[in-house]
C-alpha cells in the first residue's frame, strides 16, 4: 500500500518525551529553526535525519508524520491499474 505524508508529528512526539525543540536542535547539531521547519511542515524530514531524532527522542520512525493511505493502485511503473 502507498501511502501520502500529512501533518508532521514532531511536537506531539517532543512533548511525550519530555524534550524541547532547542534540545533537539543542538542534539543533533542543527539549527533551531530547522527543527520549526519540520514542527511546521515547511520542511519534510529526509529519511536519515527522521531516523536520527526518532532515534534521539525515542520513537518509532513512522510516528514522525501522519500516514494517510493512498487507494491509489499503481503498476509496477507507477502507472494506473484499474
Amino acid at each position: 500500500m502507498k501511502f501520502e505524508l500529512g501533518r508532521c508529528l514532531l511536537n506531539e512526539r517532543l512533548m511525550e518525551s519530555g524534550k524541547s525543540a532547542e534540545w533537539l536542535a543542538k542534539e543533533l547539531l542543527f539549527k533551531p529553526e530547522r527543527v520549526y521547519d519540520f514542527i511546521e511542515n515547511k520542511r519534510v524530514m529526509p529519511l536519515k535525519i527522521a531516523i536520527s531524532i526518532a532515534d534521539s527522542i525515542g520513537c518509532d520512525v513512522l510516528a514522525l508524520y501522519e500516514l494517510i493511505p493512498n487507494d491509489t493502485k499503481a503498476g509496477k511503473y507507477g502507472d494506473h491499474v484499474e
